[in-house]
């Protein structure tokens, strides 16, 4: 039975719970109401006897030491109640009734003031001293037919229990609706939640502000629910941002494989494409290493010391295959002075390196990188000779998978494509993380961009 019930549902369990309350309150509500019912009709019938055998004595008149009284006639059924008279143990009056009947009554002769009920007969007898000149001459017992009052007792009690019943089976239906209603949001809610997939992330229960149990159990789910879609996004967004990060070193790795396989070379050759190889592996290394630290610790990655010069040279570096693909050739402009920033100097170049690589994407043939330092900021900028940045896409290129008018016109001439459209994004996250920025302007012929990262 407690195993059935533990496999019941909630609202079978509620419903099971509530209907066992009411259904015992209902027992004792019915037997409390017969029970004084009971007691109402008892001491009614009493009052009668009581008052029936003061009638009686009324009634009685004694001279020269005899009794006088009328004479009862019939059965104590047909007229409800009767009278025995008893002086100096004689019978005085008696009705004609059933020997038993007679026996019980005549039992009260001599007996102080008591009742006494007659089960087979259904009557219920009251026996009363009677007193002349203050002298106890004999009893006076009246009879009370209660058949009425059984009956009537009868009849209550089943139409109360049938009225419980009734009630039971009315509620019973009554709260299995409300039930049914109170949860039909937590059915809509399971429902959906089953139909959701890992691609839904943006699906919530939406049950407005919550006012009950139910809302602010959607409220909460809701609440968990964003917390893992932004957990979700982040380690998407990561996965994407490794992935395109190292693009470059991969390339610059396959480039120098299909050089160093194209024809037979001499050591030295293959002594520096090994070399460049492992150049690019160790980029690979930074870049994951670099964009581990910036998903750990983003918001605080205004730390350490680079060279400004150093993290130039080596975002030119790091573009050399993608600048040759297209064409491009990438000037460095040397600070006029030395120059640090308060970043490390991989954390530098993840933030530069995206900016680098767009411009040579869309450059015509010159890339222009340069620094200066500017209050407590040094600024980078990027210049191309492109086709430039609408002032409508200043901001909107900076979002994930966003790319410009410049990458769509390139992919409807027949070109391929130009990019995932996460690395401008990607350099603008962590720049802010570290207490910096990127920005686009109008440049003398393209685009130019600007970093700022605080001075180290």
């Amino acid at each position: 039975m407690k195993h059935r019930f533990s496999r019941m549902g909630v609202r079978g369990r509620l419903l099971l719970a509530v209907l066992a309350t009411v259904a015992v309150a209902l027992i004792v509500m019915t037997v409390a109401f017969n029970y004084l019912l009971s007691v109402s009709f008892r001491s009614d019938a009493d009052d009668r006897l009581r008052n029936l055998a003061l009638d009686e004595s009324s009634r009685i008149s004694i001279s020269n030491g005899r009794v006088t009284l009328p004479q009862p006639t019939g059965e104590i059924q047909e007229f409800g109640t009767q009278i025995w008279v008893f002086v100096s143990g004689a019978t005085v009056s008696s009705p004609n009734v059933e020997p038993n009947l007679q026996a019980a009554a005549k039992s009260l002769d001599g007996q102080p003031a008591q009742y006494l009920d007659v089960p087979e007969q259904e009557v219920r007898l009251y026996g009363v001293p009677l007193y002349y000149e203050e002298e106890r001459i004999g009893t006076i017992v009246s009879g009370l037919w209660m058949g009425s009052y059984n009956y009537n007792l009868r009849m209550t009690l089943l139409a109360t229990g049938a009225l419980a019943l009734v009630l039971l089976l009315v509620l019973g239906f009554v709260g299995r609706w409300v039930l049914n209603a109170a949860f039909r949001p937590v059915s809509r809610m399971t429902a959906e939640a089953e139909a959701w997939s890992i691609a839904d992330l943006d699906r919530r229960f939406e049950m407005g502000e919550p006012h009950d149990e139910v809302t602010q159990l959607a409220s909460t789910l809701d609440g968990m629910l964003d917390r893992l879609a932004a957990g979700l996004r982040r380690e998407r967004r990561f996965s994407a941002e490794v992935s395109h990060q190292l693009r470059t070193p991969l390339a610059k790795i396959k480039a120098e494989a299909e050089l160093a396989l194209r024809r037979e070379r001499n050591p030295a050759y293959y002594q520096e494409a090994l070399a460049s190889v492992s150049q690019s592996a160790d980029q690979m290394t930074r870049t994951v290493e670099a964009l581990m630290a910036a998903a750990q610790e983003e918001g605080s990655l205004a730390r350490g010391r680079a060279s400004v010069w150093q993290v130039l040279e080596e975002a030119s570096a790091s573009v050399g295959v993608l600048a040759g693909e297209n064409g491009v050739r990438v000037r460095v402009e040397p600070p006029l002075r030395s120059l640090y920033i308060g970043v490390e100097r991989d954390i530098a170049l993840q933030i530069i390196q995206p900016v680098v690589e767009n411009a040579c994407r869309f450059a015509r043939s010159t890339v222009i990188l340069g620094a200066g330092r500017n209050g407590k900021e040094v600024v980078f900028t990027v210049e191309d000779d492109g086709a430039g940045v609408t002032e409508e896409e200043k901001d909107r290129i900076f979002e994930p998978g966003v790319r410009g008018s410049a990458a769509e016109a390139a992919e409807a001439g027949g070109a391929t494509s130009r990019g995932a459209g996460l690395g401008l994004s990607l350099a603008r996250r962590l720049a802010r993380a570290a207490s910096g920025d990127v920005e686009v302007t109008a440049g003398r012929i393209g685009a130019r961009f600007v970093v700022r990262l605080p001075t180290g």
